[in-house]
């Protein structure tokens, strides 16, 4: 086990050295698919349309998966569902992954200020820009007090921010610098600990009929 979480350091740790001295790239990604929803995020000197992109793609994601058990699922469901067993479950990513939030991540990849191959807690960045814009705008006083606290302690992890951020899992919907922290730390960054490479994204989904109740096996005991 220590050795598979080794590789996978060394990886990520390569990947970011080839980005930041090898071929460091514009971003180039030109296939906006939410360009008109509205603007989510006020920051300077970050890609704003790039990480509206990213959390829309991410709040159609989980809810297109959880509507494959409830069709009748509502958003701010899919984030109770979605924030929980991110933090304390099991979560298959590929299973939740759209072929356009994989090319969506591969623009993301090119934030070299975004990535932190030396955070064990999560391949993400806490002293980035786009961080830093999101600790001073989120809404709830609460959380942001806890949030900054984390950031400056150097004790911020999703586990950690996790147990204040899953009561008010609400607050996502309204503030957009919270949901965006949410798809980075707790969807984003985890992607790199799959092989997107390997998912089959033509494979159609199973058809569920909601209406038909299962039967039970009428089997007789002696």
């Amino acid at each position: 086990m220590k050795l598979k979480i080794n590789l996978k350091t060394t990886l990520f740790t390569f990947f970011l050295a080839f980005t930041f001295f090898g071929c460091k790239k514009e971003n180039t990604f030109t296939d906006y698919k939410y360009a008109d929803k509205p603007d989510v995020l006020n920051c300077e000197t970050i890609d704003s349309e790039l990480y509206k992109e990213a959390l829309y793609a991410f709040e159609d994601d989980i809810l297109n998966f959880y509507k494959k058990t409830n069709p009748n699922e509502s958003l701010l469901q899919s984030y109770n569902k979605f924030i929980r067993t991110a933090i304390y479950g099991s979560l298959n990513y590929q299973d939740i992954i759209s072929s356009h939030t994989a090319k969506v991540f591969e623009a993301l990849k090119n934030e070299a200020d975004l990535w932190d191959a030396g955070n064990t807690k999560s391949h993400l960045n806490y002293n980035s820009k786009i961080l830093n814009c999101v600790s001073n705008n989120i809404q709830d006083t609460a959380l942001k007090t806890t949030f900054n606290a984390l950031i400056s302690t150097n004790s911020m992890s999703p586990k950690l921010f996790g147990s204040p951020l899953m009561p008010k899992y609400r607050n996502a919907l309204n503030d957009k610098y919270l949901a965006t922290y949410i798809a980075l730390d707790l969807f984003y960054a985890k992607l790199f600990d799959i092989d997107i490479s390997q998912i089959d994204f033509d494979k159609p989904e199973p058809t569920l009929d909601f209406n038909v109740i299962p039967q039970k096996s009428n089997t007789n005991s002696n």
